[in-house]
């Protein structure tokens, strides 16, 4: 070989690479397309963090949403349990009123016998025994739930009541004594004034302020529930009254003794002007007012007490009068009780005269009537 051939052999292997053999073909890149008003696009990974920041917040409030919303119907649901319950509690409230009702009645019964009073307050018991179970029924709110033992226990003690004074009237049926027997008979009667008492204290005033820590406000509030209307009659003096009665009608007889009641003064209000029987309209002009009543004084002008004495007062008016009445429950020997009678609606009978009326339904066994009535000519003047 010669040098010439070595000088082209080394020429051929120290030869450099090619630009076409060592570079890489490069595409070359696009601008990115601008949009609208040469605004750029957004870069390629801020689209799904929007996305995904979209539903993050729509899943907040989906779920605040469904807070409110399990709220709202909790509250209702609240609302409607207190409400259910309070409307129970008053069918059971005045169904055992007028229980009471019906007793008192019974007891200022006249002509009735020992027998037939004994055999009544017996079913009342029994009637009373009812509302006990369908109390027991109920299913109160759990924040109520003392105060409807409470009103178990009061519904119980006036079912207890009843049927206990039911035995009293059986034990006296032969007794003589009337003292001891109204005593006998008053120590019953006591536990149902005392039940009343236990209603508002134990059920009516803490039921009255759960409600108003729970904020339901629109449930009607918490019911009464008298079963003894006038706590007077539980005294001994007035069931030896009863115990006379019942006992003088046993055999058919009638009542005996002096029994009566009388008319006091009659006077308008509020300006306290006395109406003078038999005076001219214009001697007894009252003056006008949207507080306008009348008082009338009662007297039980006999030896005993009585019981349910009616009262009523009439205005003549055309083409209809205004009729008003009441009843007081009991009355003691001697007593004078004022009856008011309110709501009057005169209009028409301003500057006309006209005529009040009172009349007092006799009492039983009472023989002289012609004090239980009078008439009073009245003019209603605006003052």
């Amino acid at each position: 070989m010669s040098e010439r051939d070595t000088d082209i052999e080394f020429d051929f292997f120290d030869e450099p690479e090619t630009e076409e053999a060592t570079e890489r073909v490069r595409t070359p890149r696009r601008p990115p397309p601008r949009g609208p008003r040469g605004l750029m696009r957004p870069p390629a990974g801020l689209i799904p963090m929007l996305r995904l920041a979209g539903l993050i917040a729509f899943l907040i409030l989906a779920a605040v949403l469904l807070v409110v919303l399990v709220r709202g119907c909790a509250s209702s649901s609240k609302h409607d349990k207190y409400a259910n319950y309070i409307t129970d509690v008053r069918g059971i409230a005045g169904r055992s009123e007028q229980i009471g009702k019906d007793l008192n009645r019974t007891l200022a019964a006249t002509g009735i016998k020992e027998t037939d009073l004994e055999a009544r307050v017996k079913g009342y018991a029994s009637q009373m025994q009812q509302e006990v179970a369908q109390a027991r029924d109920l299913k109160p709110p759990g924040p109520l739930r003392i105060e409807h033992d409470h009103l178990i226990e009061v519904l119980q003690l006036r079912a207890s009541a009843l049927g206990r004074l039911a035995d009293a009237f059986q034990k006296t049926a032969t007794a003589r004594n009337a003292t001891n027997s109204g005593r006998l008979i008053a120590d019953q009667a006591r536990l149902l004034v005392a039940s009343d008492v236990n209603w508002d204290f134990y059920f009516k005033e803490p039921t009255q302020q759960e409600l108003e820590r729970q904020n339901i406000r629109d449930v009607g509030g918490v019911p009464d529930s008298t079963i003894f209307s006038n706590p007077d009659l539980a005294s001994t003096q007035a069931m030896m009254v009863v115990w006379q009665r019942v006992h003088g009608a046993a055999t058919g007889g009638t009542v005996s003794g002096k029994h009566g009641s009388a008319l006091g003064a009659v006077t308008a209000l509020p300006d306290g002007k006395s109406l003078q029987a038999g005076a001219s309209a214009s001697s007894n002009e009252i003056t006008a007012s949207t507080d306008l009543a009348f008082r009338v004084a009662v007297e039980d002008s006999g030896n005993f007490q009585e019981f349910n004495v009616a009262v009523t007062l009439t205005i003549q008016k055309s083409p209809k009068p205004i009729v008003k009445k009441k009843t007081i429950p009991v009355i003691n020997a001697g007593e004078t009780v004022n009856v008011v009678f309110t709501d009057i609606n005169i209009n028409g009978l301003f500057g006309l005269p006209t005529t009040v009326k009172v009349d007092i339904e006799p009492v039983p066994g009472e023989t002289t009537t012609s004090n239980n009535s009078a008439e009073y000519k009245v003019i209603f003047s605006l003052g």
